[in-house]
């Protein structure tokens, strides 16, 4: 019997199995933020135990700085702590850190990918769910509690239980205006956002072998929304093509070992799988969401579906919708193009695309926060920071922004944001927001006509 991508990476990772318990499964590269890792930190220092691998570890600052003044101190009290914190530990322990006016700054799944230190066949994990990420490249990444987190600095493995397999199979061709975000969404919605529980889930089929790196980042970020524990997608011509070249990938004789190992991971014709779906790609709209969960999806011209569920009324009440109701021409206030989903150099060049020589309409408040230093520099130097503000797009710097409000970045209460970010519950872009997730075309639509459109029908 033939193994699969998962297996393969997994069981070349596994130092040891315990009897009737999980297995002790080393970890390649281990990513932490100013937000999950003081308490595991702290552990480690209160039994002085050191940093196992700190080469091993990539530090950052993403998720509650400020993107506005980033070369000012942060006034928020709690976020300066943190940061402080985190450049404290790293100092002590030597662990490499991209903190605030560093060129490598940016939204931890961001950078990873864009610099190289993502790579085929790695394990990855992170004090954060969507460290999923990653698993475009082919490789195990998953996100881990503190505990967790302290558990890899004091031994850089894990004691973990190994999932299920599950393939999901996309086949076919996308219509125009479906783009990748739209396809987890469309994934989601139909098999609801528990179906992953259990399984680290493969992505297969002609649409994902003819997706850009860019958008298999954005569907395998979105994998722990259907309860996986993780997606991977195995690495072709395309991969590589991404990765030579970058800061940190390999080179030269190195690069054609480890090419020679890469080629050697996708899943085996004859592999078996716990679970399988398949979907037809053109069955597939522009997507966006009606409720406070992903799985509350539908096609932009879809009714919203009937339910007697308490939980799916109360969602609805939340939104201000009723069942029956159709999303399209309803009016939006604010839009954000960014989150460690959608903030890549791809997703601004499609936003840019469309609004060129467009106004956004005057009651829409359109945000534009690119994923890293990087990703801000490339928007500048391609000319699509003047696009976006001839349109009166607001352009911020990197972080993770208005995807979870832990910064100045928040939606008030009552009105509506279409989002490319990754999660839509209660209160998520600030207290009373509603969220509305959708692809970044959609989004960048809805900030020009000042309502939700069917990107098909313009």
């Amino acid at each position: 019997m033939g193994k699969t991508l998962f297996d393969k990476v997994w069981d070349s990772h596994v130092v040891d199995q315990l009897k009737d318990g999980p297995d002790i499964l080393y970890i390649d590269k281990h990513l932490i933020h100013e937000v999950t890792s003081p308490q595991a930190f702290s552990t480690l220092n209160d039994k002085d135990i050191p940093v196992f691998r700190p080469q091993q570890i990539l530090a950052t600052v993403d998720h509650n700085v400020p993107t506005l003044n980033q070369h000012l101190p942060i006034k928020d009290e709690l976020s300066r702590n943190q940061v402080a914190k985190l450049r404290n530990n790293c100092e002590k322990h030597d662990i490499e850190l991209y903190g605030l006016g560093h060129p490598h700054q940016g939204i931890v799944h961001v950078i990873g990918p864009e610099l190289g230190i993502t790579q085929p066949g790695m394990t990855m994990v992170c004090g954060d769910s969507h460290t999923s990420t990653h698993g475009a490249f082919g490789s195990i990444a998953f996100g881990i509690g503190t505990s967790q987190v302290a558990q890899v600095f004091a031994s850089q493995c894990l004691l973990v239980s190994k999932p299920k397999s599950m393939r999901i199979i996309v086949d076919g061709e996308l219509k125009k205006g479906v783009h990748p975000k739209d396809v987890i969404l469309h994934i989601i919605a139909q098999l609801g956002t528990d179906s992953g529980t259990g399984y680290f889930v493969e992505y297969a089929g002609e649409v994902f072998e003819n997706m850009s790196m860019e958008g298999r980042m954005t569907v395998c970020n979105m994998s722990i929304e259907m309860g996986a524990r993780g997606g991977m997608i195995a690495p072709d011509q395309t991969t590589y093509n991404y990765i030579e070249g970058r800061e940190f990938a390999p080179s030269q004789a190195e690069w054609q070992q480890k090419l020679k190992y890469w080629k050697s991971l996708p899943s085996d014709p004859d592999a078996s799988f716990d679970k399988e779906y398949h979907f037809d790609a053109a069955e597939i709209s522009p997507m966006i969401t009606y409720g406070t969960n992903p799985g509350m999806g539908i096609g932009i011209q879809e009714q919203i579906p009937s339910s007697k569920n308490e939980s799916f009324k109360k969602s609805l009440e939340y939104m201000g919708f009723k069942q029956g109701d159709t999303l399209n021409n309803l009016p939006i206030n604010y839009v954000f193009i960014g989150s460690c989903t959608n903030s890549r150099i791809e997703d601004f060049r499609v936003a840019s695309d469309y609004i060129k020589g467009k106004k956004k309409a005057e009651n829409v408040n359109a945000l534009i926060v690119p994923g890293s230093q990087q990703v801000a520099k490339q928007i500048q130097d391609e000319g699509l920071s003047v696009i976006f503000e001839e349109a009166g797009f607001m352009i911020r710097q990197p972080g993770c922004s208005a995807c979870l409000a832990m910064n100045d970045d928040k939606i008030p209460a009552g009105e509506y944001c279409v989002s490319t970010s990754n999660r839509n519950f209660e209160g998520r872009q600030g207290p009373g927001s509603r969220t509305i997730l959708a692809s970044p075309l959609t989004a960048v639509a809805a900030a020009i006509e000042g309502k939700i459109v069917d990107i098909t029908q313009l």
